[in-house]
This record gives C-alpha cells, sequence and structure tokens, in this order.
C-alpha cells in the first residue's frame, strides 16, 4: 500500500467506518429454521459495471457466501468483496445470523459463537436454489470461527469446493481472555448492546438483561449471554468445548486460504495468535502473513480493491480450474477404461484359446482425497 496506507489501525478504521460506494443492491430472503427461528440471507444483485468472468466449471457461475463478523456489521470488506465477486460472475450472497442486520429475532436465542448449526440450514437451501453450482465461502474476522465450525463439523458432506478466511481470530478463548486494545473493546461492545436492546424485553426470560448491558468487556458479555442462562447454565469451560472453531479442525476436507496481517491491532500479533502448527501440519489448511494491512484492511490506493478480495478470488478460480480439469480427467480414463473393456471382451468371443488376454489389467491413477 501507500506509505500513508500502511497503518494497522488506519486501515482497520478504514474497513470498518467508510462506506462502498456506490452500495450494492441486496435481494433479502429471510430462512425460517427447524426451530422456528430466522435467518436472513442478502443476494447481491447489481450493481455490476463490468461484463462477468465464468470462474467455475462448465461455464456456470459459481455462488460465493459470505459470513460477516461475528457482531453483525456489515463492512466496507464484505461489500467490496461482494461487489468485486458478482463482477467475476459469481452469485454472491450474504449470510445474517439470528438478530443480525436487521433479521428478526423471533425466538429467544441466539447464535453462539462457534455453532454452526444455522449455517448448515441455510446451505441446505443454498444447495437447493443453486443444486449444481460450485459453492465457495469467504469468513470476515471474528466470523470466522463460525465458518471453521461448520468446515470441521461437516468435513467432506460441507458441498463446499473451497473456503477463505481474512483475518481470522483462531484462539478465540484466549482471544475474549485477553481483550482487545480499549478502543476496539470498547467499540465493539457498544456496537452489540446496541443491537440487542431492541430485543431486551424478548430475552428477559433467557439471560439477565441488566446484568448482559452492564458488561465492561467482551468476554463477560459473551459469557452472560451465552453461559448464564436462566434454564440451561454452563460453565465458560464447557462453552468453548462446544465452541472453539478448531474443536474438528482434522475433520476438514477442503482447501481453506486464511490471509493475515502481522500488524492485526485486533486479533493480535501472529506469534501468539496463530496457530501455526495448523498450517504445517494439516494438507487443507494455507496462511498468507503479510507484513501489513491491519485487520481485515488490506487496502490499496481507490479505486482498486482491497489486494485480499483479489487473492481470494484468484485462488478460487485455481481451484475451480483445477477440479474441472479432474473431471475432465476422470471422463476420459472412464471411457478408455470402456473403450479397451469392450474390445477385451469382444477378442474373448473371438479368440477363447488365448487365455492369458482374458487376465489383462487395465490400471489407472485415481487422486486420493483421504488423510
Amino acid at each position: 500500500p501507500l506509505p500513508w496506507l500502511s497503518g494497522p489501525h488506519l486501515q482497520t478504521l478504514c474497513h470498518f467506518v467508510l462506506p462502498v460506494t456506490p452500495g450494492p443492491e441486496l435481494a433479502r430472503e429471510y430462512l425460517q429454521l427447524a426451530d422456528d427461528g430466522l435467518v436472513a440471507l442478502d443476494w447481491v444483485v447489481g450493481p455490476c459495471s463490468r461484463g462477468h468472468r465464468v470462474t467455475s466449471a462448465g461455464g456456470l457461475p459459481a455462488v460465493l457466501l459470505v459470513i460477516p463478523n461475528a457482531w453483525g456489521r456489515l463492512t466496507r470488506n464484505v461489500l467490496g468483496l461482494c461487489l468485486l465477486a458478482l463482477e467475476r460472475g459469481y452469485y454472491p450472497v450474504i449470510f445474517h445470523r439470528r438478530g443480525h442486520h436487521g433479521c428478526p429475532l423471533v425466538s429467544p436465542r441466539l447464535q453462539p459463537f462457534g455453532d454452526p448449526s444455522d449455517l448448515k440450514e441455510a446451505v441446505t437451501y443454498i444447495r437447493f436454489r443453486h443444486p449444481a453450482a460450485p459453492l465457495f465461502a469467504v469468513s470476515e474476522g471474528s466470523g470466522s470461527a463460525l465458518l471453521l465450525s461448520y468446515l470441521g463439523e461437516c468435513g467432506s458432506s460441507s458441498y463446499m469446493t473451497g473456503a477463505a478466511c481474512i483475518s481470522p481470530v483462531l484462539r478465540c478463548r484466549e482471544w475474549f481472555e485477553a481483550g482487545l486494545p480499549w478502543p476496539y473493546e470498547r467499540g465493539f461492545l457498544l456496537y452489540q448492546k446496541i443491537a440487542l436492546s431492541r430485543y431486551a424485553t424478548a430475552l428477559e426470560d433467557t439471560v439477565d438483561t441488566s446484568k448482559l448491558f452492564k458488561s465492561r468487556s467482551l468476554r463477560e458479555f459473551e459469557e452472560t449471554l451465552f453461559c448464564h442462562t436462566k434454564s440451561f447454565p454452563i460453565s465458560w469451560d464447557t462453552y468453548w468445548d462446544r465452541n472453539d472453531p478448531l474443536r474438528d479442525v482434522d475433520e476438514a476436507a477442503v482447501p481453506v486460504l486464511c490471509i493475515c496481517s502481522a500488524d492485526d491491532p485486533v486479533s493480535g500479533p501472529p506469534d501468539h495468535t496463530l496457530p501455526t502448527e495448523l498450517f504445517h501440519s494439516n494438507p487443507y489448511f494455507f496462511l498468507l502473513l503479510s507484513r501489513h494491512g491491519g485487520h481485515c484492511g488490506f487496502l490499496r490506493q481507490e479505486p482498486l480493491p482491497a489486494w485480499s478480495h483479489e487473492v481470494i478470488l484468484e485462488s478460487f478460480r485455481a481451484l475451480a480450474e483445477f477440479f474441472r480439469m479432474e473431471e475432465r480427467m476422470k471422463g476420459m480414463s472412464r471411457h478408455r477404461t470402456s473403450f479397451l473393456g469392450g474390445r477385451r471382451r469382444w477378442g474373448a468371443l473371438q479368440k477363447q484359446e488365448f487365455s492369458p488376454s482374458s487376465n489383462l489389467e487395465i490400471f489407472s491413477w485415481k487422486r486420493s482425497y483421504t488423510r
């Protein structure tokens, strides 16, 4: 970036504060869940000033599922990614949790930090709408806990071709317990209190709302909201046993690109916040660590989009091309095996006496995705 853009706090604040102009046109759908709760899906339908470029196999546009941060704020980062993806030929759709970004809270239950049950139902619906389209997913900041939990729980049944996390929070419990620099801690906490204040009456039967809105830290807010419930209270330890995004990470079965910055003021220094052993030992996880970028910033001079967006969409294009070539090679292998098998059967009918030919084996290499 330009020298004046390299400061981590400036990059972070630009990401959270500045709007995207022009903003995207969104078509909202509400999805009723199994327990009668609601989540929202915002399909990005415009504007698109440049021509589409198909990136997925067979000329079929891919669906890009975008998961915002855990606080529910729709940031410049998310909207910019959606607009760029739309120009590149994707169908971008933004997932909003219960009570987030105008999605009504119709039941007194919010989504815990790393509980992917609502996301599973949303993905099932997206697959119903676009059954043949490749599905990619991108998460932002603290929202990465939800995506990683989903990939771990679903494993090879995730329906996804690839995923990416922008400035992910990976050691979430330690992140809550250590706290953020006070401007970010206060800002995120205030945003959550304002967002939930409209549902204070509905939440009175499940949580101590007086204590909730007097919380002085993100940890206290999270613990009051999800641990100190009136019906089923649990310990802080139990909460993270269920919500740690890396609890099932060994089961993830799609490539995951994590883009992080060494000067991230929200996630913290990579020496303490990045589980480097994950990227060394797991063949599906890839780390791109830059010197500058702040938290979800990665800015370039206007009007260029954030370079993280370009990297993510390019990696998805390469993945789609790879799997397209894989399918083509499998098809050629099946055709060749079928053709040679027919010749062997015909030869056996013509000359039964040549027994060695009847034992001829045709081998073909097949890529294995199991570990």
